[in-house]
């Protein structure tokens, strides 16, 4: 059996990929590498299951899917910068929604059985219920790229309804460690290595989100895609995230402590009246992951491990 990987060579994607040899044939990295990197996945290289294809899902071309022919396919490539698409909505209609009908139509040509769908917090938007569960009514993302992702899973939702694929919708909460290349604690990090005595945050700082160590997304990941595989249900829906969550000025706290930095001013740069980071910016986000632990899945860090590991990582590292 053939895996496929779009964005396998990004953040999660490229841990995804660390995983699947376990469990197919073949596994190919599909990317176009515009921001994922090869360094990512350069230890798979030379290794007779790997292969690796550079293309741009923008532009339709099922040939890739039927020349390995593919059984699976775990779609991962996205552009998830939240901020861009309140700047630049189109980029993401295009590399988010345009890309995913584009996979969805090369698995319907190529009788591709299965596909896991990364998806996000977001499609939520402000939810009046946290935790928030899957069931949660109306669907009312603040940004293009929560908008875009919620089109992604109605249109992975109707083409298992119409053709048999059977979809996987994964909704993740923000997943941090090694590899990641934005988000709070890159940025952080990046702004201390270049100015160690100010740090800019965006927002008021209470800013309250759940944080999911990848090495945990990903095994929920597999371990949901098995159960689900093996199931009678034509698409499944899950968050996976913590149980519980943190400030962005706790995570702040943190990487000052962890980094060994003291005697930092913070800087408060709230977007909007009631300190978002920026427009489309959920402030609060609490999923509740109660069907998840249901299937026998348990996190193995909560936010504030998962905080401290990331930053020890990223911390060594040249940004």
């Amino acid at each position: 059996m053939s895996v496929l990987v779009t964005g396998g060579a990004g953040f999660i994607g490229s841990h995804i990929v660390d995983r699947l040899p376990e469990y197919f044939e073949r596994v190919i990295v599909l990317d176009n590498l515009s921001s994922g990197r090869i360094e990512n996945i350069r230890h798979h290289f030379g290794k007779k299951y790997f292969s690796l294809v550079r293309a741009d899902l923008k532009f339709f071309d099922m040939d890739w899917v039927k020349f390995f022919n593919v059984d699976t396919v775990f779609h991962y490539a996205a552009n998830p910068e939240v901020r861009v698409s309140v700047l630049e909505p189109r980029t993401h209609f295009e590399e988010n929604l345009l890309a995913t009908f584009n996979v969805l139509e090369a698995c319907r040509k190529n009788d591709v059985s299965c596909i896991v769908f990364a998806s996000t917090s977001t499609v939520y938007g402000d939810a009046q219920t946290i935790p928030t569960p899957e069931q949660y009514y109306p669907l009312e993302p603040i940004s293009v790229y929560g908008c875009c992702k919620l089109a992604c899973e109605n249109l992975l939702t109707t083409y298992s309804k119409l053709y048999g694929i059977k979809a996987l919708i994964l909704r993740y909460a923000n997943v941090i460690g090694p590899r990641s290349a934005h988000g709070v604690i890159f940025d952080f990090i990046n702004k201390l290595k270049t100015c160690p005595k100010v740090l800019e945050i965006l927002g008021d700082g209470t800013q309250k989100k759940s944080y999911i160590h990848v090495k945990d997304a990903v095994d929920a990941t597999v371990h949901l895609y098995r159960n689900f595989k093996s199931s009678k249900s034509n698409y499944s829906i899950y968050n996976v995230g913590n149980e519980d969550w943190i400030t962005v000025k706790d995570i702040a706290d943190i990487i000052l402590k962890e980094m060994g930095l003291s005697n930092i001013e913070y800087h408060f740069s709230p977007a909007t009246e009631d300190g978002r980071g920026w427009l489309g910016d959920v402030k609060f986000m609490l999923l509740d992951i109660s069907k998840l632990k249901s299937t026998g899945w348990m996190p193995s860090m909560n936010s504030e491990q998962a905080v401290k590991d990331t930053v020890k990582y990223l911390s060594l590292i040249h940004i």
